[in-house]
């Protein structure tokens, strides 16, 4: 049922935020959240260690390091894809070269 309060519409809830369901949802969605920041830091880092090193050892900078050179410090950047091919061609695939 949506209401209105000021310029926004406001849903109206039955959740009871003191259920045992309500618990066991909280706490699940809780360890999803933590397994996503666990694969964007490890997506981060662009590729295996090895990988990192040869491409610095070649002389390159790594792709997030690019986009770093070319922001004023401080500035933001918002990385569209960073979960891109997650899972697929049985390795890393960091971004999928996104």
């Amino acid at each position: 049922m949506l209401t209105q309060q000021g310029d926004a519409p406001v849903l109206r809830t039955q959740a009871d935020p003191r259920s045992e369901e309500f618990g066991l949802n909280d706490t699940h969605h809780r360890g999803l959240v933590e397994d996503l920041q666990a694969l964007l830091v490890t997506a981060a880092l662009g590729g295996s260690t090895s990988n990192r090193e040869r491409h610095v050892a070649r002389g390159k900078l790594l792709p997030r390091d690019r986009v770093d050179t070319l922001l004023d410090r401080g500035s933001a950047f918002l990385e569209l894809s960073p979960l891109a091919a997650h899972g697929l061609y049985d390795g890393d695939a960091p971004g999928a070269g996104v």
